[in-house]
């Protein structure tokens, strides 16, 4: 009887406990999210055994990236051609380029060394893919205004000249003068040394990057996977492959970083020797780039935050003092060359920041505002919009996942393979405030998409991914390897999260607004206007008006007088009198008439095309002049053949250069 009892008891208890399993559902729910978001690292080491780069794999992937280029290669050829064919060519080319590299990249067994190689190989290719797009000359619209600036440069033998297209560049003149070192030491044209320059900046940039992120994750398969994470920025791949002064920037930026990290336990004079080489580094970039050395300020200022925060035993003041130097530095540099050199940052950079907040709080808030109705962005193909989209789900869903298992990295040693490390870093104890400030930033991300849903507000949030994707990059990466992966991944933990960031680096280039040559010209539609018609007039000013004539054009026309022609191409007919006020009315008002007279233009050069479709980008002229629904009429555009003093002195048919200077005679 006494064992029938205690089985009773055994029965009831198990009965019990069944039932307070069934009824407490949200328990078990919490522990099944709670193990996805973090933060078991699972314990031991990410890092392949030891092994040395398979030579075969990587010829076999030189010969892969080969073919992928030819095929890119041809699909600009069948588009300036006007084929069918030419998007699938490009497109197949790109998936051929990036799938097996990046496979190869985020396997686990693969030697660092060939994880390197590899970053560099696919990094280039890129960059090639970018270049051949116009392999003869600059093609982007930044591009010319640096163009501009190095001719100056190069021609006058001086710095901080005027440029009315750009007034804000030649106070930042390190991309010009590297450049004209370049050509000058060589004697390459300028086109040969920028591709040569941004060459060697895109390989320092991911060798930067790489030995930046593996100093504080302590992994080498961290650092190249959050480096392939980094080239599915929407801005990598066109935006910083430019010949423009961020894409110099934000590689002087990422090394100051890794030289900083990877001096974070030196003493004595080698701490006194890494941080001259930072001040340098910072003070280059102070004359490069404003947002980049506004970054690295933001960066190196709340990285001395956390450090003063974080509690530490023993203390080192020596660390502490020199990451807080680093942060005065990084701070004061900028803000002396701005004063030095009477920079209106905030008159340059405010519209636009002020604008874009507003147009994002207006969609949020359901209030159109003025500036923002009809407006569109160019539309790209269904299948570009699906890849940009998957990609940006990934990288949410690595977030996700890798959000805490990142912060728990940074702490100490001791609590970080269970959830007492995000505990222990609520209390102010971590062990690297570097992996802390990357993980926070990538709280960047969606801000950033927040903003490119607007058309005002798209340029900041694109400019924003160059920065955010540092912190993006290292968390995805740890989510990869501590979450999707783990330390010996089998069947599809080897295969899904490769092909995840394959399509991650895929996105970035179909969100980056490149595409096949189509061999048609579209109206003020930046690169894809700018075509051998626009470019000969421009080299028939040089020719036969000289250089330096005062032009008013549109947009387009102007990069190219200004570039090919050599001329002074002007913003503003006069204080308060634009070029759009000009060229769009009907009739020449008596404003615009005295106004146009009272100047000292001497030529407008007028393009009929622009009466053939709605800007592709909005705007004929600059940004803030956006005009909606139809295009300019030709009888708008050829009013000047009926003004007094006005002589028409060249037209291709398409294109029309008014000599204006009689006016000037009569008034």
């Amino acid at each position: 009887m006494v064992a029938s009892s205690d089985e009773d008891m055994t029965l009831m208890m198990q009965t019990h406990s069944t039932a307070r399993t069934r009824i407490n559902p949200l328990q078990a729910g919490m522990r099944f999210v709670s193990t996805i978001i973090g933060p078991d690292l699972r314990g031991g080491s990410v890092e392949a055994p030891s092994q040395r780069a398979k030579s075969g794999s990587m010829a076999i992937l030189c010969l892969t990236v080969a073919v992928a280029l030819l095929l890119v290669v041809a699909g600009h050829a069948a588009g300036r051609r006007g084929y069918d064919v030419a998007p699938p060519l490009f497109w197949s080319g790109m998936v051929l380029l990036v799938v097996p590299t990046s496979f190869r990249i985020a396997w686990p067994t693969t030697a660092r060394g060939e994880r390197l190689f590899l970053l560099f190989l696919l990094a280039e290719a890129l960059f090639y893919c970018k270049k051949v797009y116009s392999p003869t000359s600059f093609s982007g619209y930044d591009e010319f205004l640096h163009w501009i600036a190095a001719e100056d440069l190069i021609t006058a033998r001086r710095l901080f000249l005027p440029n009315a297209l750009f007034p804000i560049g030649p106070t930042y003149p390190a991309l010009e003068i590297l450049t004209t070192a370049i050509a000058d030491l060589t004697g390459l044209p300028l086109l040969v040394a920028g591709t040569l320059l941004l060459a060697v900046l895109k390989g320092t940039f991911i060798g930067a990057l790489f030995l930046f992120l593996e100093s504080i994750s302590g992994s080498s398969r961290i650092a190249a996977i959050a480096c392939l994470v980094y080239m599915g920025c929407s801005t990598f791949f066109l935006f910083d492959s430019s010949f423009s002064y961020q894409s110099l920037g934000i590689v002087l930026c990422v090394l100051a970083f890794a030289v900083e990290a990877a001096s974070k336990d030196l003493v004595g004079r080698p701490r006194l020797k890494s941080l001259g080489l930072i001040a340098v580094l910072l003070a280059s970039l102070a004359v490069t780039h404003h947002i980049s050395a506004a970054f690295a300020a933001i960066y190196f200022g709340a990285l001395a935050c956390l450090e003063a925060l974080r509690r530490r035993d023993p203390m080192r003041i020596e660390a502490k003092i020199g990451v807080g130097l680093t942060a005065i530095l990084a701070i004061a540099l900028p803000f002396l060359w701005m004063q030095a050199r009477g920079i209106p940052l905030a008159g340059y950079l405010g519209p636009v920041i002020e604008a874009g907040f507003n147009t994002l709080l207006g969609k949020i808030l359901g209030a159109a505002t003025p500036t923002s109705q009809h407006l569109e962005a160019p539309t790209k193909a269904l299948y570009l919009q699906l890849t940009t989209l998957l990609a940006l789900l990934l990288l949410a869903l690595g977030l996700a996942t890798g959000f805490f298992r990142s912060l728990a990295m940074a702490a100490q040693s001791g609590a970080r393979s269970s959830w007492g490390a995000i505990h222990d870093i609520s209390k102010c104890r971590w062990r690297d405030s570097r992996l802390m400030l990357l993980t926070f930033l990538a709280f960047g991300l969606p801000i950033s998409v927040a903003f490119r849903l607007t058309v005002i507000g798209w340029e900041i949030g694109n400019r924003m991914g160059t920065f955010v994707f540092l912190g993006v990059g290292l968390v995805v990466a740890v989510s990869v390897v501590h979450f999707w992966q783990g330390p010996a991944p089998r069947g599809w933990r080897r295969i899904a999260p490769a092909a995840g960031l394959a399509v991650i680096v895929l996105g970035g280039v179909a969100s980056s607004a490149i595409n096949p040559i189509d061999g048609r010209y579209r109206v003020a539609a930046d690169q894809e206007s700018i075509e051998p018609m626009g470019i000969e007039t421009a080299r028939w000013a040089k020719e036969w008006l000289g250089a330096g004539n005062r032009f008013i054009s549109d947009r387009i026309n102007s990069i190219l007088l200004a570039s090919y022609g050599r001329q002074d191409v002007r913003v503003k007919i006069k204080d308060g009198v634009d070029p759009a006020s000009i060229f769009e009315a009907e009739t020449l008002g008596p404003g615009e008439f005295w106004g146009l007279a009272g100047s000292d233009i001497d030529f407008l050069l007028v393009d009929l095309r622009l009466s053939t479709a709605p800007p592709v980008l909005g705007f004929y002229f600059q940004p803030w002049q956006r005009r909606q629904g139809t295009p300019i009429s030709g009888s708008a555009l050829l009013k000047f053949n009926d003004v007094k003093g006005v002589t028409r002195i060249y037209d291709n048919g398409s294109i029309v250069i008014y000599d204006v200077r009689g006016l000037h005679e009569n008034l």
